[in-house]
């Protein structure tokens, strides 16, 4: 198609009727796109007139740090990413699970040490947390500063709030007289008379059971018994119980004791990626956990 003929095509027919400039139309559709065009002509223009008079690089390096700060704000006030590194959380989570942490559904908790990321270099400073929407509840899978060094993040689950009495009696779980079970599919089997729960859908863990009598160094608060038999200790106001849900291979509060709730950095909302480091190489569609993938977390 020529030139002339595209402008022939563009002119309006007789008897059309040429919208006058500024004119609103009937359409509410055309209103809001002309609105959103001239809008865009505006803001191209006040962005062409600040390049020249600031210079390209200037603009550059504003954008970027523009850039930076959102993306930091977003990470302390909104979410972070978080990687599950070890299995103290199988089933429910998979070492290589990659998941979104929501950090202002307790209050938002303002950095506690400035310094060079992934370096020592920096100091600590003081912190405060601003009131959020929910409360902490048990069940909750809680993102915290691992008490013991607070520069470490742990990932467990909350089994027990303030006020609230904790009690193992051969491997099972007690809150308050009321047996708590793993949130998984587990299995169960008799050993000695005694029945026995497996959490994870065939999981393999230690069927051993610790004798009440045996107290452990490594537990909290001291003589509180052992990992399979424990307690019960009361949760002091102000603090939380944390267990892994792979109870068997778990460091949480029996050995580190209570964690106090200044140091929870958020819950734990979605999995949004999920790799399997363990896949053969001859499978390589297997190193990525496709049905993992933007699950809910609970």
């Amino acid at each position: 198609m020529t030139a002339r003929n595209r402008r022939r095509r563009e002119e309006p027919g007789p008897g059309a009727q040429i919208p006058e400039p500024g004119k609103q139309s009937d359409n509410p559709i055309v209103n809001a796109w002309r609105t959103y065009r001239s809008w865009r002509r505006r803001r191209k223009i006040r962005r062409r007139e600040r390049r020249k008079r600031i210079g390209p690089v200037r603009d550059w390096l504003e954008t970027i740090g523009s850039v930076i700060v959102i993306v930091f704000v977003i990470r302390v006030a909104a979410v972070e990413a978080y990687r599950i590194p070890t299995g103290s959380m199988e089933n429910t989570l998979l070492v290589g699970d990659f998941l979104l942490v929501n950090k202002f559904v307790y209050g938002i908790r303002t950095p506690d040490w400035l310094g060079v990321p992934f370096t020592e270099i920096g100091f600590s400073v003081p912190y405060t947390r601003l009131p959020g929407i929910s409360q902490i509840e048990q069940g909750d899978i809680l993102v915290f500063r691992y008490p013991l060094d607070k520069r470490v993040n742990y990932i467990k689950r909350c089994v027990a709030v303030g006020g609230q009495t904790v009690e193992i009696r051969n491997k099972q779980l007690y809150v308050d007289g009321k047996l708590y079970p793993p949130p998984d599919k587990g299995r169960t089997f008799v050993v000695s008379g005694d029945t026995i729960y497996v959490p994870g859908e065939g999981k393999i863990t230690d069927p051993y059971i610790l004798p009440p009598d045996l107290r452990m160094r490594q537990i909290r608060p001291p003589g509180a018994g052992n990992k399979d038999n424990y307690g019960p200790v009361a949760v002091p106001e102000g603090h939380l119980f944390m267990m892994g849900d792979n109870r068997d291979n778990s460091a949480d509060s029996r050995y580190w004791g209570f964690l106090d709730e200044d140091l929870v950095l958020g819950r734990a909302e979605i999995i949004y990626f999920s790799w399997n480091k363990l896949a053969p190489l001859s499978e390589p569609w297997e190193l990525v956990r496709w049905g993992r993938m933007f699950g809910l977390i609970r």
